[in-house]
């Protein structure tokens, strides 16, 4: 899709970028989610995206969209291979997060032991305590900032899509609309997800295509098995959020007021 010269005053439209192709508004891709209680949500707070290797328009786009801090999810290995292109007037900040063991993925010859596989990835969000530490961190950083902030991890689907799933529940959205807004990975990133596809057949061969795809694309048995994992450690998201990430009533207030309009 081509890029789009975009203003600060047009936050509340659709922007997508041609070299980051998962970049959106946490709160809704065109318009803002809506929680609950009926309050609809702020647009031009948060965003996310997969990995910033941004063309010169696209990260000019970005600066004006007013995002000063850059959180990146990423291990250092990723960060080596794949740095973030600069973003005028934004500070990078890598906050890591372990993702998707490839590894494990080469050894695996089916769909569903991959799908294993993912499932403990998001059961390392609620279980593991370097995890919880990224993402308490993350959180507390929005919280605090006081202008549009952005976070990202490789493809911008699992590690993000759980940092974006969280920011939406303490905004009071409902369950529904987080599944739905965290399903639309499969539907902007097609692009970028056949293209490591592409890399997988020519690399591994066209076996290994099948099993990959299965870690490429976001699921709702995914998302739901950290739901499990935190209810099973801590009783609800609630008590994640608060036991788990270490989050006080301050902070957690704090950004249910900036992404509530």
């Amino acid at each position: 899709m081509p890029e789009r010269e975009v203003e600060p005053e047009l936050g509340e439209e659709l922007v997508r970028l041609a070299s980051a192709d998962n970049f959106r508004d946490v709160t809704g891709p065109d318009e803002a989610y809506v929680a609950a209680d009926g309050t609809p949500l702020r647009r031009g707070v948060v965003y996310r995206s997969n990995e910033l290797q941004l063309s010169d328009a696209d990260a000019a786009t970005i600066a004006r969209l007013g995002v000063t801090a850059v959180y990146d999810l990423r291990s250092a290995h990723e960060v080596e291979a794949h740095p973030d292109v600069e973003v005028p007037g934004a500070t990078w900040h890598h906050v890591e997060v372990g993702g998707i063991p490839m590894v494990q993925l080469e050894d695996l010859t089916s769909r569903e032991a991959a799908g294993a596989v993912m499932r403990q990835v998001y059961r390392s969000f609620v279980e593991a305590p370097e995890a919880r530490a990224a993402f308490a961190q993350v959180l507390q950083h929005i919280a605090d900032a006081d202008h549009a902030t952005l976070f990202h991890c490789a493809a911008g689907k699992d590690r993000t899509g759980w940092v974006a799933a969280l920011l939406l529940h303490v905004a009071g959205v409902g369950d529904d609309t987080i599944l739905d807004d965290y399903l639309l990975t499969n539907t902007f990133s097609t692009a970028t997800r056949e293209k490591y596809l592409g890399m997988v057949r020519e690399h591994l061969g066209d076996d290994k295509v099948d099993v990959y795809d299965v870690a490429m694309v976001v699921r709702e048995d995914y998302l739901h098995e950290a739901y499990f994992a935190a209810d099973a450690a801590y009783g609800s998201r609630e008590a994640y959020l608060r036991d788990g990430l270490g989050l006080d009533d301050r902070t957690l207030g704090r950004l249910r007021d900036r992404l509530r309009a």
